[in-house]
């Protein structure tokens, strides 16, 4: 069978069985209201086509992968379109090889072995790419492609405390980035739902987000400075709390999706780690009204750490709240002081909109299941892709004027696919992040799907979606990056002339044309004459 190493969210031991699949079949459908079907097997491993290229490759280049259990890793992502495709086994696309570079040096010295055989490189983190940005269709021109894999370039290499600010090696994992600075009692405050298995150098070369909803929510917040190694070169920036000195080379590299380089460091803001923490569960009459109350809330200048409001049927599925309102996770955290007054000042000015406190002061039983069902959500998701269900994620942002109306927009536009596509099933709505000016509007699809049409059915409903969101003024991602899956998309909200400038620079960076492409809707860019 296929391993579930390959598409498998955690490792081998997480796996569920035939046997748990069909035991929580009955009670998944009740949950869910559609039928599923039975659980169906993964799939046997196919034969991968015979790399191109290791024959070629040089020495200096790192360890080197050619089995086909890692090649085919090192071939999808997570999203929902990866997991089905990993599950039957349908790789249309893998890398020839995968390239384990233990230290800078060799990295340089792939990008440049790769632009002198015409041979594309897709660096690759921790694989948790939900937009197709690890998967290696490349188009034509190459004479193969490997898959560049950090995780032997991991580590906090220094803290300087007085600063407060950690330099980290690109392919380090969440988890160890929190251990090694939490034994300096200090934080990154950073933690996307990926957060076990993504990398520093991914998080900053897709611009994530983490969960906390205001303040430092995006990476680009922590980035004090980035070292990356181009075909042209190395990058990279001085370390500044703030510059004013012309456009960020940060900015350059934050979100570029490894199509200008390999991104080798990043030198992070951190912090203590917080010493008061309060929380408390809201009941608002329904999403708008709860997201006048957040939009209120941040307006004057209080902002929660947690900020999670779930409309009526996400509340009821995930356990938070099953009254038929909208439920609002609440949570504050400081440093020093006590959060004791912004609680009390949110709690008056939610209680204005009619919002209701279910409970406060520590975690409690709303709180807690949403927590519980947001970290497990990539779990349950490859047990319903097995049961037959489509579960899929898309988001967005919008400044508040437009917010109520994009919401309306996108659930009405899904729904009518999902009835034409599926024949039924749910859309839900939350918000992850909030901001002064706008907010960030998460939603999840859960339907019914035909053997065999999954695939297709997702790119129906996605593109509705989709659409849906740029029509009303949305961005096409907030915090899933651009990747291959959103480059169409994001090629008509992006200026031209930027487009063009962002072109330019690749040609420039990538004479060859060999980093990631695809991606950012940039394919191989023509050699510099």
């Amino acid at each position: 069978m296929t391993s579930y190493r390959v598409w498998g969210w955690g490792e081998p031991a997480d796996a569920a069985t035939l046997a748990d699949l069909t035991a929580a079949r009955p009670a998944l459908e009740a949950h869910l209201g559609f039928a599923l079907r039975d659980p169906e097997p993964p799939a046997p491993m196919p034969r991968l086509p015979p790399d191109r290229v290791s024959a070629r490759l040089a020495r200096g280049l790192g360890a080197v992968g050619v089995e086909d259990e890692d090649r085919a890793r090192h071939g999808i992502g997570r999203s929902y379109r990866d997991v089905v495709r990993g599950w039957r086994g349908q790789f249309d696309a893998v890398p020839d090889a995968v390239l384990y570079p233990a230290n800078e040096a060799e990295v340089e010295a792939a990008l440049d072995w790769c632009s002198a055989e015409r041979v594309a490189c897709v660096p690759f983190g921790g694989g948790t790419s939900v937009v197709g940005g690890v998967e290696p269709v490349v188009g034509d021109g190459f004479t193969g492609v490997v898959s560049l894999d950090l995780s032997r370039l991991a580590g906090v290499r220094e803290i300087d405390p007085v600063s407060r600010a950690a330099r980290v090696a690109a392919g380090t994992r969440g988890p160890d980035l929190e251990a090694a600075l939490g034994r300096a009692g200090l934080t990154a405050r950073f933690y996307p739902q990926s957060f076990e298995r993504s990398t520093v150098g991914g998080w900053v070369a897709t611009r994530a987000a983490g969960h906390f909803s205001t303040r430092l929510t995006h990476i680009d917040d922590l980035v004090e400075s980035v070292r990356a190694v181009t075909p042209a070169g190395w990058w990279e920036s001085r370390r500044l709390p703030a510059s004013g000195a012309g456009p960020s080379p940060d900015r350059w590299l934050l979100g570029s999706e490894g199509s200008l380089g390999v991104i080798t460091e990043v030198w992070l803001r951190v912090q203590p780690r917080p010493a008061h923490r309060w929380s408390a569960t809201y009941a608002a009459p329904d999403l708008s009204t709860g997201a006048r109350a957040v939009r209120e809330l941040v307006q004057a200048g209080l902002m929660p750490a947690t900020c999670r409001l779930l409309d009526p049927t996400e509340a009821a599925i995930t356990g938070a709240l099953t009254t038929g309102e909208a439920a609002l996770v609440l949570g504050f955290e400081a440093i020093a002081v006590t959060v004791d007054a912004a609680a009390a000042e949110a709690g008056e000015l939610l209680g204005t909109h009619g919002l209701r406190c279910l409970e406060s002061g520590s975690r409690g039983t709303a709180g807690t299941n949403w927590r519980a069902a947001f970290l497990r959500a990539p779990y349950l998701r490859e047990q319903l892709v097995q049961l037959g269900a489509l579960a899929e994620t898309f988001e967005t942002a919008v400044p508040w004027s437009g917010f109520d109306a994009l919401v309306a927009g996108v659930l009405e536009e899904t729904r009518q696919a999902l009835a034409r596509v599926c024949g039924g099933g749910t859309v839900t709505t939350r918000l992850t992040h909030v901001y002064p000016d706008g907010a960030a509007p998460y939603f999840t699809v859960l339907a019914p799907t035909r053997p065999g049409s999954e695939l297709a059915q997702w790119a129906e409903i996605k593109s509705a979606a989709s659409e849906a969101i740029l029509r009303g003024g949305g961005t096409i991602t907030h915090h899933h990056a651009v990747g291959r899956d959103h480059a169409s998309h994001y090629a008509r909200q992006r200026p031209e002339p930027f487009a063009a400038a962002l072109l330019a620079a690749k040609g420039v960076l990538d004479p060859a044309g060999v980093c990631n492409p695809g991606v950012l809707g940039l394919g191989a860019a023509k050699p510099s004459q």
